[in-house]
């Protein structure tokens, strides 16, 4: 990661804000590479979903649809969705998944409409954070805006464009009230075909001359006839130009062939058929799949190639051709839905129209160029003549893994190559919000800031205390008098919790602005343990009244909403006095990683804290001074990305833990900043004295290439 400035930047942004962030670049910069690692090593708590079942089995994630149980209709603001008897309902399990999560990974966002980023927003609010964009949680969109458009139906747009300037993500609603950051990668790492890359990137940009047209060309071959056995695919703009190749390849075929005719009822147009009317087959045949696997066993994602070892009149058996496993095909329903908006009511209601039910795959020696997006071939024919689409064309060029194995069947023109101006402007606007290291210093500050707060936050316990303190007022009140009394006289000692908060806020955030926002501070760490354990003493009379709380009734409804909020309360006690409970501990320091370690794992009732703490109760565990650690391993010659890779920090972390060694005179700055840039800066404040706390100050006044981590070092020496 640091041997690469944006890929860095980008690691340290996710890690170490709650930022949200567009990740973007060319072909072979590393984005996938990118998700992989951060799978693999981030302490935050991540989903990762993609908009299509290809995508989403590249990135190792799910549809969003999926994951989010959202209905195929367009998301239209401020309206509700309604669709005969399907409730979108979340279980216990995936609310706390959806609660607990720091983290939402969407890869191939340029396929991502704008209105189905609204209504993640909308769900994700719905359980999380009311007021927040997202539900507060931290989006990391990755994906290439040369890529092709999502995909808006006229009667859809037609809902939409009252709401939408574009159907791209970057017109949602709920992302535009962010601040979020764009980061490019710009190193090309896939390095086999540097020639065709360079290529691939012209056509890419909208900048494809006369020259880059004339290499493309030359794999224009007339009349090109596959050699047999060779694995080639032919890519098409149109779906009739498919199925006229698909008809001739599967005619070569020395077999019988078996004919399979959809089912349809109600009204369903042709354009919109999934598959064939009636579909024709053969053994042999290579095929796709055009919908997802629903019976759980994911044997099967729309988009998958696959080919058919054995059909008759009555059963079709298909391979999965990646790793050969074989299953017997069964029909599938799609259903026709008709959107309608109620003026009135503001309700989206499904008016299902016709069903069209057949074997969910399609011929699959030629697909249009749209359905390919997501997938790698060693040999593609490419029909790019009647290009229509923004980022057709190097959709296409760019699904073959080298030059040579692309074939053309018409020449390139400039006129094949379509970039969407609204597009063009999104990409001018995203680089102008490139964070810098002084941004990232600043969020990095904030995000700690939150996370204490959030610590310290008694909102949650409060609302939850209410909800029971009101149901009780308004239906036990003359049964269960005195329990009611209790909940009287303790409701204002948690204002008063709350007060103590707020004033403790003001101080720990005083002290790390002063501190340049290291939390790792002795006093910040101390005021930090100190709180934890005073305010979760405060608790222990409320989770005594919660537990012993037992209100009985007759009326069904009334006992099941005591029941619901009295739960609520006994979790949101339970919660904060074990965080609390971890925060307070001797041998714990708190940091930005361990603290979202230890809350996803309380929240999903998998944490081991208490059995940690009747095991630490047995044991007297010696406090480990942190930065002493650092400071060993940095002297028996050690780098600061050793140590953090080590270590599991970031680098910043590990800085931070030297700063007072080298205030100490123990460590000599020079071994950690160049020399000249040590100089300019120690000259630059001793020539001005009065900038010595103002470290924008001194970076706008010293060389460019002098960061803040240098200025801090060098302050931290004098």
């Amino acid at each position: 990661m640091q041997t690469n400035p944006e890929l860095h930047m980008a690691w340290q942004f996710i890690q170490n804000t709650g930022t949200h962030l567009f990740l973007t670049g060319k072909a072979g910069t590393g984005k996938t590479t990118f998700l992989k690692t951060l799978k693999e090593h981030s302490p935050k708590r991540m989903i990762v979903l993609a908009p299509t079942g290809i995508a989403a089995i590249n990135a190792g994630g799910v549809t969003i649809h999926s994951f989010f149980q959202l209905p195929f209709s367009p998301f239209v603001p401020n309206t509700t969705f309604r669709s005969g008897n399907r409730q979108y309902r979340f279980g216990k399990e995936k609310i706390n998944i959806i609660r607990s999560m720091d983290l939402l990974v969407i890869d191939e966002i340029s396929m991502v409409r704008a209105d189905l980023l609204d209504a993640v927003d909308d769900v994700l609010r719905r359980y999380r954070e009311r007021d927040k964009p997202f539900g507060g949680v931290q989006m990391l969109m990755i994906g290439d805006m040369q890529q092709l458009a999502p995909v808006v139906r006229d009667d859809e747009w037609t809902l939409l464009q009252p709401y939408y300037d574009s159907p791209y993500f970057f017109s949602s609603n709920a992302l535009k009230h962010t601040q979020y950051m764009t980061i490019e990668l710009k190193t090309v790492y896939r390095q086999q075909d540097s020639r065709f890359l360079a290529l691939l990137n012209k056509v890419r940009d909208n900048v494809a001359d006369d020259h880059v047209l004339a290499e493309l060309n030359k794999r224009y071959i007339p009349g090109f006839v596959p050699p047999e056995n060779e694995d080639y695919i032919r890519l098409t703009t149109h779906n009739n130009q498919a199925q006229v190749i698909n008809d001739s390849e599967l005619a070569k075929i020395d077999a019988h062939s078996y004919s399979f005719k959809a089912e349809i009822s109600g009204t369903f147009p042709e354009y919109s058929f999934p598959t064939d009317e009636v579909l024709t087959l053969k053994n042999n045949a290579q095929i796709m799949f055009v919908k997802n696997d629903i019976s759980g066993e994911h044997r099967y994602y729309n988009g998958m190639i696959g080919e058919v070892v054995y059909v008759d009149s009555h059963e079709i058996r298909v391979k999965n051709k990646k790793d050969g496993e074989t299953f017997a095909l069964e029909p599938e329903e799609w259903s026709n839905a008709k959107y309608v908006l109620n003026k009135e009511t503001q309700e989206i209601t499904e008016e299902v129209e016709g069903v069209f039910k057949q074997y969910p795959i399609r011929l699959a020696w030629g697909i249009t160029i749209h359905k390919s997006q997501g997938l790698t071939f060693e040999h593609v024919v490419i029909d790019a003549k009647y290009s229509f689409a923004h980022g057709q064309t190097y959709v296409a060029l760019s699904r073959c893994k080298t030059l040579e194995g692309i074939v053309l069947s018409s020449p390139l023109r400039s006129s094949s190559i379509i970039c969407d101006q609204k597009v063009e402007d999104f990409n001018s606007m995203a680089s102008q919000s490139t964070p810098n290291e002084s941004t990232l210093s600043e969020l990095e500050r904030s995000y700690a800031l939150q996370l204490i707060n959030e610590l310290f936050s008694m909102q949650d316990v409060i609302l939850a205390f209410d909800r029971v303190f009101r149901h009780i007022d308004d239906h036990f009140d003359r049964r269960y008098p005195k329990v009611l009394s209790e909940y009287k006289m303790k409701a204002p000692d948690l204002q008063t919790l709350l007060q103590l908060a707020k004033k403790f806020e003001k101080q720990y955030t005083s002290l790390i602005q002063k501190g340049n926002g290291d939390i790792g501070n002795e006093t910040i760490q101390e005021r930090i343990h100190a709180a934890a354990i005073y305010f979760s003493s405060q608790l222990d009379e409320f989770v005594s009244l919660a537990n012993r709380t037992n209100l009985d009734t007759e009326n069904k409804l009334l006992k099941r909403q005591m029941n619901e909020r009295l739960t609520a309360l006994k979790e949101a006690l339970s919660f904060k006095k074990r965080i609390l409970d971890y925060e307070g501990k001797e041998e714990t320091t708190f940091s930005v990683s361990d603290y979202l370690h230890v809350k996803a794992r309380i929240l999903l009732g998998t944490t081991e804290t208490e059995k940690e703490g009747k095991r630490k109760r047995k044991e007297k565990v010696e406090k480990i001074d942190t930065r002493q650690v650092s400071y060993d391993m940095f002297c028996k010659g050690m780098s600061i990305g050793e140590i953090a890779s080590k270590r599991g920090f970031v680098s910043s972390t590990i800085i931070s833990h030297l700063l007072p060694f080298i205030k100490m005179g123990k460590i000599d700055v020079t071994k950690l900043i160049d020399k000249y840039k040590f100089d300019e800066i120690k000259n630059y404040v001793a020539s001005h004295p009065d900038k010595i706390n103002s470290l924008m100050a001194i970076k706008e006044n010293v060389d460019k290439n002098i960061t803040y981590t240098d200025i801090k070092l060098t302050l931290a020496s004098m």
